[in-house]
Order: structure tokens, then sequence, then C-alpha cells
């Protein structure tokens, strides 16, 4: 079934096969994505001056002193501004972790270009020549090529059973010296291999050099604090751990804090949370109804009726200006607004077995009941609660810490096992009294769950796919398929757009399951999710978009393919080469779709913008009206994955005969996702997260498997043309490889995880000597922007330092003062307890919230009335 040649009927595995296998498909793809990726772009920059509170949300936040320059209002002058920002000024601006994501996107479009070059320049003409390789868009739909020698006998449906397969034409004769031309594949192979891997080299040594840099010019209470976990019951007081840290010699302890089993005060301030979104919610509609009383009495005074029920409102336009209304009404039935029952109402059951019901005035309920368990939660705060094996130490200085986390201190496996501490704000604090035999369970359950369900994914998505094929449509809507087949283009958008729109939207709500399940495997930091978010997306992604394709092609026969694999492990290469060939225009496709149709759609954050009315429909509570107004929240592991896939899917085809049109296209994607995630990351979206670049090896890891992957590729590729010899000279690259993966870890992964002591600034002043590499290496790397970037961060504080200003090691629970019923426009004041009041924590009361999460108190979104623009506005004018 090939373009224009198709039958009446379908196989069964039509139904399932991916769709795209001509050159009009290609074309109508092309349009497609043009017209999506144009039409977004157009849009945004009509938008993006309309909507600075939302496409400059974290712009407006930053500290001016950061130096991260405005963007202009104009059409397309915003783009050469974007262009030039800096390394430097991203470092300083969204730190380390975005600074690690653009720089695999810039690497990956400077790879790309080299190798579609040459892909251009010598390989597709030894395909043209050799061949007979004529891919010339709107020439036609024939794309396999014509070889008398029946070399091309690859590239049809592969249906044989695996164990009469044999080489090239099925003679089983060595071709090698009569088709030398495959040498240029070898060659190429080779060369593509090394180019990744110096770049990756390159870029690692620059980005390990960037983190020492950065991470060594601050001293923020994260880089002075250390995890200590094993820690024995005897050991289990701040005097014992400060001891046996002061007794190694390596600095004084500032801080101890002792992880403790604070579940039953978490539990009292998740019911107060509860209970005081129940309260603002019979505020609101309190208000709501005052409101529409108001405008009753509005309409009977223009009317010439009385205004007798005017004087009947109970909250006074001054108490309402100033916020007064704050005490607890009494019960007394005979109060007004319990009587004439214009305040809400709630039934309260009561009795035995709770058969009996009174309703009650719901404000006063809820107003008491938060009485109640704010004097719950004080005295909680008092108890002493069992202490846990896990203790946060702060050390004086971040040389000591770093002692102390790369080495073992103590000869008992298991017993005082040091790691680096995660921020503050990024600690979930619920996981680290729990039990940590009962997070390696829900750690392994979890996993195992995700495992199995990335395995079995392939069988609802075949499923639904069917339902919009072409052969379904033949067998139930026959007139209809006629039709179709007499207009091209929409059979061709038809029978491309929609199954690959379905598998789309399936494999997107993939990663928010993967999420919330991350965020129950009991990890101890948001960070941890994330870097574990990637991974699993990217295993999920990988497996199900292409190994199961490439293994079988339509998906459903993977099991009985992967069986016969275990029987005949030789075939294994030609078998995947063949697959692989064939999806040549499938993902060429899928790459074009996913850069230059749905990658504008990213920076125009049309999910926000579409979530935007529905979540303004639903909220009630000043509160709720306050949280539209939160930028949204960039999350690397709902982003970096599909883009993993696309750089693997771009080694993977890069020698084969559409590998020029996959390299041009994939070189595309990783352009605009540059421009597209470098506004997201540093105008539009909040990153909460603090992995300190942790997703580089993460990245590099991948990238190997897709070098793995290439090379079997091509192994199978060129024993398929019945080349032996070419294809043993390709086999070598697989275990240097995998050897390169053990090479990584062993010599970058430590200078990715730890802070080196000599790339330690313990003064502002202190001497460029003592740097990161040796001197040889710093000779080398001694670029102009590195010096700049140390200049800029010994000017001043780095992000992350300001983002920790104010913060301490605790437990929110145990300090974050008790918010309360947010009625009005503005927030409510902070009340300080008496106790909060007389050990000091009640300075600056202020700033609290934001301390202790600061990812949490913003009040940005579409619209101009919110506070950061009313306060840039005040600071103009006092200016």
């Amino acid at each position: 079934m090939f373009g224009d040649n198709q039958t009446d009927t379908c196989d069964g595995d039509e139904y399932v096969r991916p769709p795209s296998k001509t050159l009009r498909d290609i074309e109508v793809q092309l349009v497609l994505s043009l017209i999506l990726g144009v039409g977004a772009l157009i849009a945004f920059c009509i938008l993006r001056p309309r909507w600075p509170t939302l496409y400059a949300a974290r712009k407006r936040r930053l500290d001016p002193n950061i130096g991260l320059p405005a963007l202009t209002d104009s059409f397309f002058g915003w783009i050469p501004r974007l262009y030039k920002v800096s390394e430097e000024q991203i470092l300083a601006s969204a730190g380390l972790d975005a600074f690690v994501f653009l720089t695999f996107f810039k690497m990956a479009t400077r790879i790309f270009a080299i190798m579609a070059f040459f892909a251009v320049v010598v390989l597709w003409p030894i395909n043209y020549s050799y061949r007979n390789f004529q891919p010339l868009l709107g020439g036609g739909n024939d794309t396999t090529g014509d070889d008398p020698d029946g070399m091309d006998d690859l590239y049809r449906p592969f249906s044989l059973p695996l164990g009469s397969v044999a080489l090239g034409d099925g003679t089983g004769k060595d071709r090698s010296r009569e088709r030398t031309f495959l040498w240029a594949y070898v060659f190429f192979t080779y060369f593509f291999v090394g180019l990744t891997i110096y770049f990756i080299n390159k870029e690692t040594f620059r980005i390990i050099g960037y983190r020492q840099d950065y991470l060594g010019s601050q001293s923020t209470l994260t880089d002075r604090t250390f995890r200590l976990t094993g820690v024995p019951v005897a050991f289990r007081t701040e005097a014992r751990i400060r001891a046996i840290i002061e007794n190694l010699h390596i600095g004084q302890v500032e801080a101890v804090t002792i992880c403790r089993d604070w579940r039953v005060l978490d539990k009292i301030m998740e019911e107060r949370d509860e209970i005081l979104h129940k309260l603002e919610l019979a505020w609101a509609r309190y208000r709501k109804y005052q409101r529409y009383v108001a405008a009753a009495n509005a309409r009977n005074n223009r009317n010439g009726h009385s205004n007798s029920s005017r004087n009947n409102s109970h909250i006074s336009d001054a108490d309402e200006e100033t916020g007064e209304d704050w005490r607890l009404l009494g019960d007394d039935s005979s109060q007004t607004h319990v009587s004439e029952g214009d305040r809400p109402q709630i039934s309260v059951r009561y009795g035995i077995f709770r058969l009996r019901s009174r309703k009650v005035d719901a404000i006063d309920y809820f107003e008491e009941k938060l009485r109640r368990v704010d004097d719950k939660i004080i005295e909680a705060r008092k108890k002493e609660y069992s202490t846990t094996d896990m203790v946060l130490v702060t050390m004086d200085s971040v040389t000591s810490c770093q002692l102390v986390v790369q080495a073992r201190i103590d000869p008992r496996p298991g017993r005082f096992l040091t790691k680096a501490a995660p921020s503050p704000s990024d600690i979930v604090w619920k996981n680290t009294y729990e039990p940590r035999g009962v997070r390696r369970i829900k750690a392994w359950t979890i996993t195992l769950f995700i495992t199995i369900l990335t395995l079995v994914w392939i069988f609802p998505t075949a499923f639904l796919a069917s339902w919009l094929s072409i052969c379904t449509i033949q067998k139930f809507l026959p007139s209809f398929s006629e039709w179709l087949q007499d207009h091209a283009i929409i059979h061709s958008l038809f029978q491309n757009g929609l199954p690959t729109l379905v598998v789309s939207l399936l494999n997107v709500a993939v990663p928010y399951l993967y999420d919330f399940l991350s965020n129950r495997q009991g990890m101890i930091s948001h960070g941890d999710v994330e870097l574990s978010l990637i991974s699993k997306n990217f295993f999920f992604t990988f497996f199900n978009t292409f190994f199961v394709f490439a293994v079988s092609r339509t998906g459903l026969a993977f099991w009985s393919v992967l069986q016969g694999f275990l029987k005949d492990t030789s075939q294994i290469p030609r078998a995947i080469a063949a697959e692989v060939e064939y999806l040549s225009i499938f993902y060429i496709n899928f790459i074009m779709l996913q850069g230059i149709g749905l990658m504008p759609f990213r920076i125009l954050e049309i999910g926000s913008v579409f979530l935007f009315p529905i979540n303004r429909f639903f909220a009630e509570t000043p509160r709720d009206y306050a949280a539209l107004k939160k930028p949204p929240v960039f999350q690397y592991g709902f982003y970096l994955p599909t883009s993993l896939l696309v750089f693997n899917l771009c080694i993977i085809y890069s020698v084969l005969r559409w590998g020029f049109a996959i390299l041009l296209f994939g070189t595309l994607y990783f352009a605009i996702g540059h421009f597209t995630f470098k506004h997201m990351l540093l105008y539009s979206m909040d990153q909460p997260q603090h992995a300190t670049g942790g997703a580089w090896q993460i990245i590099c890891y991948r990238i190997v498997i897709g070098l793995i992957v290439f090379e079997v590729v091509m192994v199978g590729q060129i024993a398929s043309l019945a080349a032996f010899v070419q294809s043993v000279a390709v086999m070598p690259l697989i275990p240097f490889s995998i050897w390169y993966s053990y090479y990584f870890k062993r010599r970058f992964v430590p200078l990715m995880k730890y802070i080196a002591l000599r790339a330690i600034k313990p003064e502002e002043g202190s001497d460029e000597d003592q740097a990161v590499v040796d001197d040889e290496e710093e000779s080398d790397d001694a670029s102009p922007n590195r010096s700049r970037s140390r200049e800029m961060l010994r000017r001043g504080s780095t992000l992350d330092e300001l983002k920790e200003k104010g913060l301490t090691f605790i437990n929110p629970s145990l300090t974050v003062p008790l918010q309360q019923a947010w009625v009005y426009s503005d927030p409510p004041p902070i009340v300080m307890t008496d106790e909060e009041s007389d050990d000091g924590s009640g300075e600056g009361s202020e700033d609290q919230p934001t301390l202790v999460l600061p990812s949490v108190d913003s009040s940005l979104g579409i619209g101009e009335d919110n506070v950061w623009l009313n306060s840039s506005r005040r600071e103009r004018g006092t200016r």
C-alpha cells in the first residue's frame, strides 16, 4: 500500500501501521506545519506586548541588578534582542538548570548543521548515483529507487520468517568488493559518532567550568549544608551530631536540624487549609449576595422604590474598606443575619450515628472551626516529636561542607552517610520522616508499575489509531473513502493527521501521570523528582515512539517478533534496519510537525491561555483569583524527553537515505527550540527546582543510547546490502560507545555532583589561580566569556543567593504564619501568635510566606491589575 498504488483491501497490519509513506505526505505535512507555526508566531507577536504579565511574568520579578535586558514591544524587534542575551546573562538570571537546557539545544543545532551539510553534499549524491534514490518534492511518489540487483528489497514490507532471512538478495554472497560506495557509510558512521562525542566532551568541559565558577563563587545556605542519613538513635541530638562533625577537624558546625516525625502537625496544617478554603468560599458567596442586594437596591432607587432594604446591610462601606469585620459573630439566634437567612448556611450532623442535623451559619461555623484548629496547631508546635535517622547539618563554610559530602565518615555500612542537601524550598518535608524502607518500597513499586505501563501502552495507542485509519474508513464508510481518494491532499492530511493526533494526545497525557507517580516515590527534593521524571518520560517516549516500531513496524507484533529475536539474535540488526528505513518519512513528518508546527505554540503558552478562562470560571474566592495570576512553572521533565527523542532520531537516520531531510528538519527543530525555550526560561515561566545542572549527565547518557542504536542500525543496514566487510568495520563502534559511557561517568560525573575545593572562593578578592581545572586545560578554555562570567558572578549575589535569602532548614509547618481568611481584594494581614512574636519569628513577617515558599507567592497573570505592575509604577513615580 504505497501512495497511489493503494489497493482496495487492507491487511491487519495496515490498520495500525504508521501511515506516512509518500512524498505527498511530506508536502502536506510541511504546508500544515508552516500554517500552524507561522500562525502561532504571529499570534505571539501580537499578544506579547498586550499581555506582558503573562509573557514577561518572570522578568518583572527579577532583581534589577541581575541585568536581564528588557525586550522591545515591536512586532519582530524582540527576536534580535533575545538572540543577543549572552550565556553569562542566562546563568546569572535563570541559573544552571536553564543554562544546561539551552546549551543542549545550541549544541544539537551545531552538530546537525554540520551533519546536514555532509549528508546533502556527499551522501545524497552517493545514494542518487549508486542506489537510484531521487527524492524530489512534487516529482512523484517513487522514493525507494530501482536497483537492478535488488538491494532495495530491504525497504519493502518485511514479512519473511526470521529464520529464512539471508544477506542482501538472499544468496548469501558477499558483495563487499562490488559495493565499495558503502565505505562512505562506514566513514560517516565513524565521523558522526566522533563528531557527537567531540561536542559532548567540549560542552561538558564548558558546563563543568561554568558550574564550578558559579557554585564556587557563592556561599548559600544550601551549599553549606549536607544531609546526614543512617544516624543511630543514640546520636540523634544536636550536641552529639555537632561533636561528631567537629571532631573531624574540617570546620565548625553552624546549625543542626534533626528531622522529626511531624506527621501529626502536617495533617493538622492540611486540615486547616481545607477549613480556610471552606470559610473563604462561604465569605465569597455572602459577598456575592451582598453585591446582588446592592444592585437590586440601586435599581429600586432608580425606579422610585423605597430604600429600606439598603439599611439592613451588615457590612458598611467603611468596614469593607478597612477590613474591620474580622471578629467572630456570635451564635445568638436573635441576630439579624441569622434570622433573615441572607448568609450562607451549612447542615451540621450530630447525635447518635449522626442521624440528626441542624442548619447553622456557615461563616460562624467555619470561623469557629478555624479558631479551634489554630489552637491545636499552637499546641502541636510546642510538642516534642520522635526523631528520624536524617539530619541536616549546616557548616560555617562551603569548603567544610564539600569535604564532608565527598568523604565517608563512618566505617560501618549504612551509618552516617553524607549527601548534598537540597534547597530549603525544594525539600519535600513529608518524605523526610518516612522510613527508608518504606521509601524504597514505594520507589521500586512505582518504577515497576511505570515500566509495565510503558510496555503495554502500545496496545491502547494502536487500538485508537486503528479506528481513525484509512483502512477503517474503507471498511465502514466506503463512499467517504472514495471521495478521499479523489482529493489527494485531503486524503493525505486525513491519513497522517488524525491517527498522529490521537497518538500524540495520548502520549502527552502520560507525562502528567508519570509526574503524579514520581511525586509519590518518596524522594526528598523536587529537584530529584524532576530528574527522575526526565528519565521516565524519555524511556516512555523512546520506547513507544521509536523502539516498538523499529522492531515490529505496527507495534502489535512487537512481542512475537521479540520472541523470534531470542531464538536467532543474528537477525536483530537487519530486521531493525529494515523497519527503521521503512519509517523514514513518518519520522520526517514527526520532526517537522514538532519543530515547525508545534514549537511556536510553546512560546505562545497556548495551554495557559486556554485554561485561564476555564480556571477563572471556577474561581470563587480572592485566593482563587490570585492563583490565576501565578506564572506557569517550567518542568524540564515535560520538554526535555521529546527533544532527546528528536536528537536520537536525527543521529539514527543521519547516514540513511533520508538522513539529509531528517537532519535539515532536526537542525530547524533545535534552532527554533533554542529561541522558544530561551524566552520561556528567561522571561515568562518560573523554575522552582534547584538541580544545579544535574540534567546534563542524563542528556549525555541518553545520547550515548542513541549512538549505540545508530551503530546497530548501520551494521544491519550495510549487512543487508551484502557488504560483510563494511558491516564488520562498523561493529567496533558499539563497544567503544559503551566504554565511553563508563568513561564519562568516571571522569565527568563527580564534577557534576560536587564542588571542587579549588573552585571555592572563600574571599571576594581571591586570586584566579584557584581554578577548577589545571593550567593547561584553563589555557584552552580561558575564553573572554568565561572571564566575563567570573566578573559577573563576583560583582553581586547569584540567583541562588537571592532565592535563599532569609531561608532556614525547618519544616514550614513549625514556623509559617497562620493565614487568615482572604475576604476582600487585598490579602489579609499576617497575624503572629504570642509565641512567634516572642521567639523572633515575626521579624520580617510580611515577607515570611515568600521566604518559606518562594514559588507560590506570585501575583502575575493576564491583565494589567497586579501587584507587581503597580509596585513598578510606584517605583517609577518616586524616581
